[in-house]
């Protein structure tokens, strides 16, 4: 006799996306507004860190062996949320908690907080920094880990983060790979008119870093930079330039002129859980 066992099929990377994009609606709905527009943009990149490219055990977070991910932009923190909860790091049920009193979600990442939350980011600009010393240590280990860094188009502005990008190329850290989440908004307006960053792969390039650009809401393009730049043989840093959409999934939110910080009326959540579950079926 053939005993035949069922196993649940793995979710495909658009699934984990889009229930990412979920996750943090809801979070959203609990408190009536958040950086909603950018957990919806990066949504794609975070599924593809977290369930393609990353070496990491859920439910050890501080599992030694493990590729670090740094959050530098600590009012993304809703995304790594979502992203976290998908990989159920964190519980579900703490998603209706987000930004209340003695929560585990705050509204800004802190890593005393969060399980999965490597460091506390929010003053722009310090993350890749961090990382930088972070691949040293690691190196220094001797460790095979990598370092992500999620980094945004307006840190560019920092002239911290260019001293950081410097010093990874001196270094040689071929562990650490930064991705830059290009949305084209700061609070300030659009990132391009606040201080222009292009051409944006020259200059990462003349840095001396391994530079890839790609549709950041492409997951064929995503998982194919991500697998270039772990396998890339040179001793280069690594970088790849994420071009997202902000409010991504959610058409009524895609169409706003400003979404770096959203608050919609009370109903206008649910229409928005509704358009992503029809974006779902098409």
């Amino acid at each position: 006799m053939t005993t035949t066992t069922t196993t649940t099929p793995a979710l495909s990377l658009a699934e984990r996306a889009h229930n990412i994009r979920r996750h943090a609606l809801r979070m959203g709905q609990v408190q009536g507004q958040g950086y909603v527009g950018q957990a919806l943009g990066a949504a794609d990149l975070l599924a593809v860190s977290y369930f393609h490219a990353l070496n990491h055990r859920p439910d050890d977070p501080d599992w030694e062996p493990r590729d670090r991910f740094y959050l530098s932009i600590g009012h993304y923190a809703i995304a790594l949320y979502a992203a976290l909860i998908e990989a159920r790091i964190v519980p579900l049920e703490e998603l209706e908690t987000y930004g209340s009193d003695d929560s585990r979600l705050p509204m800004s990442g802190m890593a005393a907080y969060t399980p999965g939350m490597e460091i506390t980011g929010g003053s722009l600009g310090q993350g890749l920094g961090i990382a930088v010393g972070a691949c040293l240590g690691l190196k220094r280990k001797q460790s095979k880990s990598f370092v992500y860094n999620l980094l945004s188009d307006g840190e560019l502005n920092e002239g911290s983060t260019w001293e950081a990008v410097m010093s990874a190329s001196h270094w040689q850290l071929d562990n650490l790979i930064a991705i830059v989440d290009v949305n084209n908004q700061q609070a300030d307006g659009y990132s391009s008119e606040i201080l222009s960053f292009e051409p944006i792969v020259d200059r990462w390039q003349a840095f001396g870093w391994f530079t890839q650009r790609v549709d950041g809401n492409d997951l064929k393009a995503l998982v194919a930079a991500f697998d270039a730049a772990r396998t890339f043989a040179g001793t280069q840093p690594r970088v790849i330039i994420c071009d997202t959409k902000m409010g991504k999934g959610v058409p009524f939110l895609e169409a706003r002129e400003k979404t770096h910080f959203i608050r919609v009326e009370e109903h206008e959540w649910a229409m928005a859980l509704d358009h992503l579950e029809q974006g779902k079926q098409r």
